[in-house]
């Protein structure tokens, strides 16, 4: 959707050239070089913002972050005393459960508060990486409808110059001219925007989700750790 919407525009405006209007490519020429770059910039936004989509559909996913069975398989090999099938365990799937229970993993000689600790602070670590990742979406959305404002602002210098250049006497067709490279650009930019924006409202929950999800698993892998640690404080 972000990739096509200015393809879209680009399309409706030739079919207009065809029919016998004033071509989309000309009105933007008119703009000068600013104007070209204007348009460059959206697609370029478009294209990027659409790749960080299709990667993050394939990377943020339950089965990549949590592989099935890894908590579980950890927890029995805690419970059985064998900390190094545990690694082990963690090493065969690299994810971001295996790298918060290694953390944990690496703190049990010095008892239930050091793996607590250590465990906060790998899932802060790894939620902080997945949320810079996306955060590049966040910022096309900022950025698009900023540079769509850009065009519009040098439509409406294009349409006044008109009238300046003729000392008022400037026709219908010649102040729409600017009217219209500031209106497509202005449509380009909250085009790229606003799907970027929802897809990084929908990551984000997600990996809220998932971030939330690993602690808890976390914490059952631990909890006969803790559960331990406790047992002198209830006598």
């Amino acid at each position: 959707m972000t990739l096509f919407g200015p393809i879209n525009i680009f399309a409706v405006a030739m079919l207009q050239e065809a029919e016998g209007g004033k071509g989309f490519f000309e009105i933007i020429f008119s703009g000068g070089i600013v104007g070209i770059l204007i348009i460059i910039l959206l697609l370029t936004l478009s294209i990027l913002s659409a790749y960080l989509v299709i990667d993050h559909l394939l990377t943020v996913r339950r089965k990549d972050l949590m592989p099935n069975g890894l908590g579980e398989s950890v927890r029995q090999s805690l419970m059985n005393g064998n900390v190094a099938d545990a690694q082990t365990a963690c090493r065969e799937n690299p994810s971001f459960l295996s790298f918060v229970l290694m953390h944990g993993i690496s703190e049990l000689e010095f008892g239930w508060n050091s793996v607590e600790k250590s465990v906060e602070e790998a899932l802060a670590e790894q939620s902080a990486r997945l949320f810079r990742k996306i955060e590049y979406l966040s910022v096309i959305g900022n950025i698009a409808p900023m540079v769509g404002l850009l065009g519009t602002v040098i439509g409406m210098i294009v349409a006044f110059q008109n009238v300046a250049s003729t000392q008022g006497t400037a026709s219908a067709p010649q102040l729409a001219e600017g009217i219209y490279q500031a209106l497509v650009t202005t449509v380009g930019g909250l085009i790229v925007a606003i799907p970027s924006i929802g897809a990084f409202a929908v990551f984000r929950n997600r990996i809220d989700q998932l971030v939330a999800e690993a602690a808890f698993q976390a914490q059952h892998v631990f909890s006969p750790l803790r559960r331990k640690a406790k047992r002198p404080a209830q006598k």
